[in-house]
C-alpha cells in the first residue's frame, strides 16, 4: 500500500487521484500479495487452513491470492473477522490495484475524450 511521503524523491514517483495516491510507474500492492506477505508467511497458515478459517473455498482464496479474483466487500468483512484489518483497508488496495489499471487500460484513451458535464447553477 502506498505510504504517505514528505520526500521529494517519493512523491514525484506517486500519483494523485482524487485523493488516493497511487505509484506511477508500478502497480500498487494487490490484497491478495499482502494476505500471503503479512499474514500467511509470518505465522506459517496455508491457504487450505486460512480458507477454512475465513470460512470460504479454497479455490476463491487462491484466486485472490493469484490476483485473479477481486476482494469483494463480504470478503473484506471476512478478513476483519480473522485478522483485524479494517474490510476498508482489504477495499482500499482492491481499489488502487483496480484504478492504477483501469487508467493505463486501452478504454483510458477513450475516456480522456469524453466532455465533463458543466455545472448547474
Amino acid at each position: 500500500m502506498p505510504a504517505n511521503s514528505k520526500s521529494q524523491t517519493i512523491t514525484k514517483r506517486k500519483l494523485v487521484h482524487k485523493g488516493r495516491t497511487l505509484p506511477k510507474h508500478c502497480p500498487p500492492t494487490h490484497p491478495g500479495e499482502m494476505l500471503v506477505e503479512e499474514f500467511l508467511k509470518p505465522t506459517d497458515v496455508t491457504q487450505t487452513v486460512f480458507a477454512l478459517r475465513l470460512g470460504v473455498s479454497f479455490p476463491r482464496l487462491n484466486e485472490i491470492i493469484r490476483r485473479k479474483r477481486s476482494v469483494t466487500p463480504d470478503t473484506a468483512l471476512r478478513l476483519e473477522r480473522v485478522l483485524g484489518m479494517p474490510a476498508e483497508f482489504w477495499l482500499g488496495l482492491q481499489q488502487d490495484w483496480d484504478l492504477w489499471y483501469a487508467m493505463r487500460s486501452d478504454a483510458a484513451e477513450e475516456i480522456k475524450k469524453l466532455k465533463p458535464m458543466g455545472r448547474a447553477g
